[in-house]
């Protein structure tokens, strides 16, 4: 059985260790939405992950969802991702760029007073920040046939930017109720065009979207994330494993350098979507979602091939080396998960003891 430790080959890229750290909102790139010197030092800080999923970025001017969250569309976005990549890589540690679009979860203050995209013209439940403060959702319009292949076109472009900004690859956001997430269920995707109805059309605007990515970066250097049982803002699904099992079997016969998957091989009765992605995709699985040291290593020992880390890695810059040791790790401070500067942010230490002796910095 492997071990977190051990080295992997993810597509085209080889990790020493199997140890993902997860795409994780940090809301650090100002108004501006320009990646920052901040946010390369906190990239930097954590390069001894096996594999940086770097945080969300917007793939267009539609694609904006939250504040203060970075782009990958423009001239600036390039050179200001290159700061981020240039330091993880003078640390010796790998970063993928995530690809996101939001689709309806957004609102027209985002967006210059225009209404969000989806799939079909249904809307989320509850509220959202703006720059006004929190404001119910407003109904979505659906996207034409020819609008959906120009978001395609958007996830194209912002790959090569990406390329260009000197990333190792790729990661398309698939997951958490956005858009690609927003045509796989049939809770959010009523068309009657070719991306709607049987699971094999709601499953191809993400396929569209990996083989336009991989026209940029090939197969070998893109993921996809999932979150099959994460049912976000009203949404809903009758077909879950089926179409999930689907779109598994489809980018198994592309070969795309992991799937990363938000879900549990470990608990069957909770989630049986995940062990029917594994069933049907036979490249590097990647698995993420509330995992510790023990669960990670019963995700190995079920199939996974690397186990990714979120809320871990934001108060534990050096957790690779803490979860070997059996260091103690130190409990983020929430209230600072969002807000700008470094507080809470790049203030995490490593830790300056070794095994035995007293006290793990910042703890």
């Amino acid at each position: 059985m492997p071990s977190l430790f051990d080295p992997v080959q993810l597509g085209a890229i080889r990790l020493p260790n199997r140890i993902v750290m997860a795409p994780l909102t940090r809301s650090r790139a100002g108004q501006e939405r320009v990646p920052n010197a901040l946010m390369a030092e906190y990239y930097r800080q954590r390069a001894t992950a096996g594999l940086i999923v770097s945080e969300g970025s917007q793939i267009g001017p539609l694609a904006i969802g939250y504040p203060d969250t970075p782009g990958c569309y423009l001239p600036e976005h390039t050179a200001g991702w290159r700061l981020s990549t240039s330091a993880v890589h003078q640390a010796d540690g790998r970063i993928v760029l995530q690809l996101w679009h939001v689709g309806r979860i957004s609102h027209p203050l985002w967006l210059d007073g225009q209404s969000p995209v989806a799939p079909s013209a249904i809307g989320p439940t509850g509220d959202t920040r703006t720059p006004d403060g929190l404001r119910p959702f407003e109904p979505p319009r659906a996207l034409s046939t020819d609008e959906v292949r120009g978001v395609v076109a958007e996830f194209r472009h912002a790959a090569q930017v990406a390329k260009d900004a000197g990333f190792d690859g790729v990661e398309i956001h698939g997951a958490n109720g956005y858009i690609i997430d927003q045509f796989l269920r049939d809770g959010t995707n009523v068309r009657t065009d070719e991306y709607g109805g049987s699971p094999e059309n709601r499953c191809r605007f993400a396929l569209e979207v990996l083989d336009a990515v991989a026209e940029v970066w090939g197969y070998d250097r893109v993921g996809l994330r999932l979150n099959p049982h994460g049912l976000y803002r009203g949404m809903t699904h009758t077909d879950l494993v089926e179409t999930y099992r689907t779109l598994a079997a489809r980018c198994d016969e592309r070969h795309p350098a992991f799937l990363h998957v938000v879900g549990a091989l470990d608990r069957p009765d909770e989630d049986q979507a995940t062990p029917a992605i594994r069933e049907a995709f036979s490249g590097p699985l990647v698995v993420c979602g509330g995992y510790d040291r023990d669960r990670a290593d019963r995700a190995l020992a079920l199939g996974a091939d690397l186990v990714a880390f979120g809320t871990l890695f934001i108060a534990n810059p050096d957790l690779p080396a803490r979860l070997e040791c059996g260091l103690p790790l130190t409990e983020a401070d929430r209230e600072s998960y969002y807000t700008p500067g470094p507080k809470g942010y790049t203030d995490y230490p490593a830790w300056i003891g070794t095994p035995g002796t007293v006290g793990a910095s910042g703890a």
